[in-house]
């Protein structure tokens, strides 16, 4: 490893610059006007791979935004593994925040600022640089490679299951690595082995057929806020657990070894409490630690409320509609539409006398789960290892990435996220950046993965 570390230790500036190139684009999935933007960051990174060596390279179509796939298969014998990453980004708002323009990359206390820098380009990138890198000392890669870039992530990856399903043989690997997660802190690798599941509802309320006078009907008709309150209260007890029946039928306890990994982290309740300016961290099921309820339980929240006079001063009216929204994060074992079903009934049996109750389903997304005793877990965190000289920890993570669950079911291999992003840095929100520390490391710890896992 030194003589790549030194390699690469030659080729530092050179390879931020190129991730600035990268970042440069403000390749915004979610916004129309940003549509040649994803084509040329398409391009952008097609032609990166085509100059490391990467072969069969291809941007592929799809009814949204494209899909870049690259291979690089010449070991009869070897694995072979299969790269995933996106090169679309969150929108910047609100830019006045930004302390320099997000689409302008910025070094400052050896942070590289731009929207993207970790969520996901500049993590993406560390897979390509590991391969130009191995390509470049070594003149071949221990293994095989195959990339799958898409340009539609932050939009919830709408045409990749497709694209998945239709192209399994192209895409046959023996693992799954995906770099869009995070660490548990400066110096201190990490490897996320579950993600939560996530489905979605909206509730709607109905009374009269129109808003009343609340001086003429008040106390004689139902209110359709009071009402919506009054079903919604329904879902949880006292202790935040889900009221729903059947909710927890297929909900896992930890295990020792999991219970005793989330010990070992640590959790600083005092200071969490001052960030947040709380005075307390209540919240999901309180007979379960903080650290707990947030990765490993299932979650039942109410994200939106509205119904009756929204504007400025006061209209005296007898709402007759109100609504909700409604989601669940979900965890192993769990099915997002079984979990949908349970909610939809749960609601419409416990109607209030007076109102009609529809209940409208949304999105879904599987949980995913690798058991941390898997032998390319184990590989991965041998590779941590070698580059950052401690053993990474264990973690579940709260968020949900749905296509990994897509990616383990329909290739029916295994997915190891290794993530080199840190907890601060701002993806989603102004002044996203990412650690110059670990742009390196990671590069390293890729090559010594793929090292690895030739054996």
């Amino acid at each position: 490893m030194s003589q790549l570390s030194e390699f690469l230790s030659n080729k530092h500036h050179e390879n931020v610059e190129e991730l600035k190139e990268l970042l440069q684009i403000p390749s915004i999935s979610s916004l129309s006007e940003h549509k040649e933007d994803i084509q040329k960051a398409a391009s952008w990174i097609s032609n990166k791979l085509k100059n490391i060596g990467m072969e069969h390279v291809e941007i592929i179509q799809t009814k949204g935004h494209p899909i870049i796939y690259a291979e690089w298969i010449h070991h009869e014998n070897a694995p072979t593994v299969l790269v995933y990453g996106h090169y679309d980004v969150q929108p910047v708002d609100p830019v006045h925040l930004w302390e320099t323009p997000p689409f302008e990359p910025a070094i400052r206390d050896e942070k590289i600022f731009a929207r993207g820098a970790t969520d996901d380009k500049g993590q993406m990138f560390l897979h390509i640089k590991a391969v130009e890198t191995l390509l470049e000392s070594e003149g071949k890669l221990p293994v095989n490679i195959k990339f799958c870039i898409e340009g539609e992530e932050e939009i919830g990856s709408p045409n990749l299951p497709h694209f998945l399903s239709e192209n399994k043989e192209k895409l046959t690997c023996d693992v799954v690595v995906i770099s869009d997660s995070d660490m548990w802190d400066k110096g201190v690798p990490a490897i996320t082995y579950s993600l939560r599941g996530l489905c979605a509802l909206e509730v709607s309320i109905n009374t009269a057929n129109s808003d009343l006078h609340s001086g003429m009907f008040g106390g004689g008709v139902q209110n359709a806020n009071h009402l919506l309150v009054q079903l919604l209260s329904s879902l949880h007890d006292v202790n935040g657990k889900v009221n729903v029946e059947h909710f927890y039928d297929d909900v896992e306890e930890l295990t020792e070894f999991e219970k005793e990994q989330i010990k070992a982290l640590g959790f600083d309740e005092e200071k969490l409490k001052k960030s947040l300016g709380l005075t307390d961290l209540t919240g999901g099921e309180n007979n379960y630690p903080y650290p707990v309820r947030i990765s490993s339980r299932p979650t039942l929240e109410i994200n939106g409320l509205w119904g009756g006079f929204q504007g400025e001063g006061t209209k005296t009216v007898i709402p007759n509609e109100a609504h909700a929204k409604i989601t669940c994060r979900l965890v192993h074992n769990q099915n997002p539409e079984k979990i949908q079903g349970l909610i939809k009934k749960h609601l419409e049996e416990h109607a209030p006398i007076g109102c009609t109750v529809k209940v409208s389903l949304g999105d879904t997304g599987n949980p995913f789960l690798t058991p941390i005793d898997s032998p390319m877990i184990q590989k991965a965190a041998e590779a941590y290892q070698n580059v950052y000289g401690k053993s990474p920890v264990y973690k579940r993570e709260g968020g949900s990435i749905p296509i990994v669950s897509d990616f383990s079911h329909s290739l029916n291999a295994p997915v190891v996220l290794m993530g080199f992003g840190l907890p601060d840095e701002n993806l989603h929100a102004p002044n996203e950046h990412f650690h110059l520390e670990n742009f390196d490391k990671g590069i390293l710890t890729i090559c010594s993965f793929l090292e690895l896992i030739e054996k």
